[in-house]
């Protein structure tokens, strides 16, 4: 028997409490790239920014080699308590005991093994999240839903930093204090979210190495559009990490500021972000169910995206760098939204959804794990008097999600 797509809609109070996880979840692996881990950097190796680089890199590479893995491991689990929420439990459990670690670490090494371990937790929480949207969530209600996970993951990280902010004294707080949030969040949506008893779907199917080793792969062939998709997702991701990572450091260089100081900067840029993020999450989510219109979106998306871009490039004052992140932060949640409804619409396989979203994630997680490699050797060109070249970076960027987005408007054909 089939796993069929879904039709009931579902309650006003599953998404709230799937969106309550998603935000905590979202803050509790975000803020640590976003602020956290800068911080605790520049504590052990001053100057060395490029370590970042390496930390985060390294982490998402480690999470992508596994992500494929755990889609498979939810998809054939049988119990009372569904297919996602026992590794949801487990990933959250890691995901905090590591960041109790990293806070406490005296050397780069175990801030860098922490990092890993606290990654794996957190990520794939988040990976099963959106797995059980598309077990559950029909598709009149995936633009909105996918509207309103995009705004969450928009909102939770700059509100994190905000709280860090007020506890940036306590390197202790700045990483545990998102984690506790996340973790309590997500516990509410274990309790309240039900998911039905897996126990009741088809048996799983033994898998065997050469099955494990197929399922970090797909025949774009066979599914074009989900092939298109990944690739455009890959490139516009690309580009938003290159744009992202080492924003702590940017604005620090750009305004003249420690790198310690520089968080009531970020935070007070993020909150002025958040509506812009509500904006583009929730218009676009509501505007591509309402016009059944997804493809044009994502390409607006990128648009925006490329004028933020392109005004931080240049920006070295408070305003400019004001106005260009608040594009940016309109463009990510406004390509996000629709994207991920593209996603949900495209899947090949019901019955592996977790299989897929897991490979869906690889054009997520690729770039977050290549970009912070990759960005150290473009700022570094042309860089003198230790200035970096995050011009060049923020340029690139930009081209990279234009790209995206003319590939998933140009390339997909299955959905308007």
């Amino acid at each position: 028997m089939a796993i069929a797509e879904p039709v009931a809609k579902v309650s006003g109070r599953y998404i709230f409490w799937m969106m309550a996880a998603n935000f905590g979840v979202s803050m509790a692996f975000i803020v640590p790239i976003a602020f956290s881990l800068a911080v605790r950097i520049d504590e052990l190796a001053p100057g060395r920014e490029e370590v970042l680089g390496y930390v985060t890199g390294t982490a998402q590479a480690v999470f992508l080699v596994l992500s494929p893995l755990i889609g498979v491991w939810s998809d054939r689990t049988r119990n009372r308590f569904g297919r996602r929420r026992p590794l949801m439990l487990a990933g959250a459990v890691l995901g905090l005991a590591a960041l109790f670690a990293i806070a406490v670490a005296p050397n780069l090494l175990l801030v860098a093994a922490g990092w890993m371990l606290a990654m794996l937790g957190w990520a794939t929480v988040s990976q099963l999240i959106l797995s059980a949207q598309a077990d559950r969530v029909p598709e009149e209600q995936r633009g909105r839903i996918s509207g309103f996970t995009g705004l969450t993951g928009q909102i939770a990280p700059i509100m994190g930093v905000g709280i860090t902010s007020l506890v940036s004294g306590s390197t202790f707080l700045v990483f545990v204090l998102p984690g506790l949030i996340g973790a309590a969040l997500l516990t509410g949506f274990l309790i309240a979210g039900k998911e039905p008893d897996s126990r009741n779907l088809p048996p799983a199917a033994p898998v065997s190495a050469r099955g494990l080793l197929s399922s970090y792969v797909f025949n774009p062939r066979e599914h074009p559009d989900f092939g298109w998709n990944w690739l455009g997702r890959l490139a516009f991701f690309m580009g938003l990490y290159f744009n992202t990572t080492f924003s702590t450091f940017f604005y620090a260089q750009r305004l003249g500021l420690p790198v310690r100081e520089v968080a009531a900067t970020v935070a007070l840029i993020g909150v002025v972000g958040v509506f812009a993020a509500a904006a583009g999450a929730l218009g676009g989510g509501y505007l591509s169910d309402r016009l059944q219109r997804r493809r044009m979106f994502a390409l607006i998306g990128s648009l925006f995206f490329v004028v933020g871009a392109v005004v931080e490039a240049f920006a070295h004052a408070f305003v400019p760098l004001l106005i260009g992140s608040v594009l940016m932060q309109l463009a990510i949640a406004f390509f996000s939204a629709v994207d991920q409804a593209i996603v949900l619409a495209v899947l090949p396989s019901r019955e592996e959804a977790g299989r897929y979203i897991a490979v869906v994630q690889f054009a997520h997680k690729l770039p977050s794990a290549l970009a912070p490699l990759i960005a150290p050797f473009i700022i570094a060109i042309g860089a003198s008097g230790g200035e970096k070249n995050y011009t060049l970076l923020y340029l690139t960027g930009a081209v990279l999600a234009l790209a995206g987005g003319l590939i998933v408007f140009t390339r997909i054909k299955s959905v308007r």
